[in-house]
């Protein structure tokens, strides 16, 4: 059976899910395919059920800080309430019908099932076949990676999804992996009581991210008990049945819990995408500045390599829609993409690292400011680690990358990001007016640094 529409979008993540509903809005035959949730990671096993995960454990380790700062208080730690939350409140006990009907009330059709691209123009799904006059979007998201220890793939692991729908705190968990994802859950559950350890291949934590930040967040882990094991492999995977047992540079760590956090990964060859002429071999498509992958063939999110957030993802929809529906002058800019690990302290980046910047060759001038040491940061006291590190092309006189560490850094980031994007002269930043006593001191007594 063939169906011909205008658009099939492949993979309703946020960005498929925008994507289809405003075209179908806009007057256009759409139909959106999607295997597992509708929605995507984000509301179901990521940002939204994290943070919820994240906030609870925060307002513990809150508790735990009274006695520096006003008498005295007991914390004692519950999953329960949190696990309720993401249960009634995020995911409506990960069911998507919500958003189903919020598509198909936007005039898209749904169809549930596991799509092929099989041609210029045509997606297979089961036994339909859908030719797409106007194009081709693919939103389909990303798998936790599983890489090839001995021992893993037979063990009743953790993913980040088994993490979050976990109805209680483990009394012991391995953390395989120290990005984000492996670092907002090892803190979290440590807040609720659990014996953490987090080893991380890399010789440091969130290796993508600048040093100082690695440093910072070492630190932090190793004063709130967990273990930081970088620059070393899980060798070897063993599960008893009761509990874990991992091999790690000739010692061996045992929890009761095993999570996962070691990257995404797609199968752009199950896709079908060779059926178009792309190389499936690749971790990512290349986009064009419009997204197009192959003429009418568009890409959003995490497929794209462009970023694994939902924020890149929303951000390259608006511009696949404004496409399709005419606007052939909208561009994708990638020179100011803002990422926030949520980890207390929060660690907000924006553009390039000091590395990434001197890879690319300017003149690069580098200044760092320390949070406790500023107005509100000492005011703050307890919890009040953190920096603020800009990233300075000396030749334009610009920010070309900034990160934002400390109490509410993913906040701070937000002036930070829009000085990257906009290109302001750091003269210009100097002689802003910064409110007294803000965290935002911080970014003066940084910029104060730099020529």
């Amino acid at each position: 059976m063939t169906e011909q529409v205008d658009v099939v979008v492949v993979g309703m993540g946020p960005g498929g899910e925008a994507v289809g509903a405003d075209l179908a809005a806009a007057g256009l035959s759409v139909v959106g395919i999607e295997a597992n949730l509708v929605g995507g990671e984000c509301p179901y096993y990521a940002c939204i059920p994290s943070k919820m995960m994240i906030r609870a454990a925060n307002s513990l380790a809150e508790a735990r800080r009274v006695h520096e700062l006003a008498g005295s208080a007991t914390a004692k730690p519950d999953f329960r309430p949190v696990a309720e939350r993401i249960r009634a409140e995020a995911t409506t006990d990960w069911d998507d019908q919500t958003a189903v009907d919020r598509f198909e009330e936007a005039g898209g059709r749904f169809v549930r099932g596991r799509a092929q691209v099989t041609g210029p123009n045509t997606v297979r799904v089961g036994d339909q076949e859908l030719t797409a006059s106007r194009a081709i979007v693919l939103n389909t998201g990303t798998d936790p990676a599983v890489p090839p220890i001995p021992g893993l793939a037979d063990s009743p692991f953790w993913t980040n999804r088994e993490a979050i729908a976990a109805e209680t705190a483990p009394e012991s968990l391995i953390v395989l992996g120290g990005g984000p994802v492996g670092a907002e859950l090892a803190q979290a559950f440590v807040r609720f009581g659990s014996r953490v350890d987090v080893v991380e291949m890399a010789d440091r934590l969130l290796p993508s991210d600048e040093p100082e930040s690695s440093r910072l967040l070492t630190e932090v882990f190793t004063r709130e008990g967990i273990g930081v094991h970088t620059g070393v492999a899980a060798e070897r995977i063993d599960h008893d049945g009761a509990g874990f047992t991992v091999d790690v540079g000739g010692n061996q760590l045992s929890a009761e819990r095993l999570l996962v956090a070691t990257g995404r990964q797609i199968d752009l060859a199950g896709l079908g995408l060779a059926s178009i002429g792309l190389d499936t071999d690749r971790k990512f498509v290349e986009p064009d500045p419009q997204l197009r992958i192959a003429d009418s063939v568009y890409a959003v999110g995490d497929i794209t390599g462009k970023g694994a957030f939902t924020h890149m993802s929303m951000y390259q929809a608006h511009i696949v829609t404004r496409h399709i529906l005419g606007d052939h002058d909208v561009a994708a800019e990638y020179h100011a993409v803002p990422r926030v690990t949520f980890t207390d302290p929060e660690i907000g980046a924006v553009g390039l690292t000091e590395v990434q910047a001197r890879e690319q060759g300017p003149a690069v001038a580098v200044a760092v400011a320390q949070v406790p040491s500023s107005a509100r940061g000492w005011i703050h006291k307890a919890g009040n680690d953190g920096f603020i590190k800009l990233v300075a092309d000396t030749d334009q006189g610009i920010l070309v990358g900034a990160t934002s560490a400390g109490p509410h850094g993913g906040e701070v980031l937000s002036m930070l990001t829009l000085a990257v994007h906009e290109r302001t002269p750091i003269s210009r930043l100097k002689e802003m007016i910064y409110a007294y006593p803000t965290f935002h001191r911080a970014v003066e007594d940084a910029l104060s640094q730099l020529p």
